[in-house]
C-alpha cells in the first residue's frame, strides 16, 4: 500500500509539473500588429533603442522597420531580421541589435491576388487599395510580394550619433539610393488605415530584400515583371513606448505630414 501510495505522488507530481509547463508557454498572438514607438516620434529625431531584435521577433516574423541611430532600413521576412546598410546591401541582424521603430506581425496569408506589368508603386498601391477596399480599409494589412522586377529603386541610410538630427535631415544628409535591374526579391509592406494619422502614416510603406539576401532597402520606385501579392489582414494593433524623460519630451503637437511624406517617398538623386 505505501507503495502504491508514493507512486501515485510521484505519478501525481510530475502531471502538475507538466500542466504547469504547458500553461507557462504563451501561444503566439498570430492576430495583431505590434508597433515600437511612433513613426512620428522617428521623424522628431528619436532614434533610441526601444527593443532588442530578440523580443521585436517574440512579436512577429514579417515587418519593417528601422535600428538604434537609424541605422540602415529592417526587413523582416519568415522569422529573420535584416539590415540594409547605408550602400543597400543586407546582412543578417544580430537578436542584441536595437530597435527604435518598428511594424510587425505574424504572417499568416489570407489572400492574394497574381500582379503583372506593375510600372510604378502608384499602379502597385492602386491595385493593393482595390483589394482592401473589398475587404475593409479600417483593418491592417501586412503584404509580403514575392516578385520579378524589371528594376527597383531603394535606398538606406547611415546610423546617426547623439545629439540625434530629424529623420529628414539625417536622410538628407546619408541617404544613398540604389537602382537594381532585373532582380528577384521580396517586397514586405505594411498597410495603415486613416485613423493611424497621429501614431503612423496612413497608406503603404514597402521594404525590399533580395532573394539572394545580398540587397534591399526601402522602396522608392519598382517596374514589378510579375509576382504575387499575399495579404494577411489583421484587426487589433499594439504599441510599446520608450520609458525615457527625452521621448516624453518630444512635442507632438507640430504638423509633421510634410515631413514624414519626403521621408517616404523623396530622392535626393539629382
Amino acid at each position: 500500500m505505501k507503495k502504491f501510495f508514493t507512486a501515485a505522488l510521484v505519478a501525481g507530481a510530475m502531471l502538475v509539473n507538466t500542466a504547469s509547463t504547458t500553461m507557462a508557454a504563451p501561444a503566439q498572438d498570430r492576430e495583431t500588429v505590434y508597433q515600437v514607438a511612433l513613426l512620428q516620434s522617428l521623424t522628431l529625431g528619436y532614434f533610441n533603442d526601444v527593443v532588442t531584435v530578440k523580443e521585436l521577433k517574440t512579436h512577429g516574423d514579417t515587418g519593417i522597420g528601422t535600428f538604434e541611430g537609424l541605422d540602415g532600413e529592417m526587413i523582416v521576412l519568415d522569422g529573420v531580421v535584416y539590415r540594409a546598410n547605408q550602400n543597400c546591401k543586407i546582412n543578417v541582424v544580430k537578436d542584441s541589435v536595437r530597435v527604435p521603430f518598428s511594424n510587425v506581425t505574424f504572417f499568416d496569408k489570407d489572400f492574394s491576388i497574381k500582379l503583372r506589368n506593375v510600372l510604378d508603386k502608384s499602379e502597385l498601391e492602386s491595385l493593393l487599395n482595390a483589394e482592401i477596399n473589398k475587404r475593409g480599409t479600417n483593418s491592417f494589412y501586412m503584404v509580403k510580394i514575392p516578385a520579378t522586377f524589371n528594376e527597383i529603386l531603394v535606398r538606406s541610410e547611415k546610423g546617426q550619433v547623439e545629439p540625434y538630427p530629424t529623420l529628414v535631415e539625417a536622410l538628407q544628409a546619408t541617404q544613398k539610393e540604389c537602382t537594381f535591374q532585373n532582380v528577384k526579391g521580396t517586397l514586405v509592406g505594411l498597410y495603415c488605415p486613416a485613423f493611424m494619422s497621429s501614431l503612423n502614416t496612413p497608406g503603404w510603406h514597402f521594404h525590399f530584400v533580395s532573394d539572394d539576401k545580398k540587397v534591399g532597402g526601402h522602396v522608392l520606385g519598382l517596374y514589378l515583371e510579375s509576382g504575387e501579392a499575399q495579404f494577411d489582414k489583421t484587426d487589433a494593433f499594439r504599441m510599446v513606448l520608450p520609458k525615457t524623460d527625452k521621448f516624453n519630451a518630444l512635442n507632438f503637437d507640430k504638423d509633421l505630414k510634410e515631413d514624414i511624406r519626403k521621408a517616404e517617398q523623396d530622392s535626393v538623386k539629382k
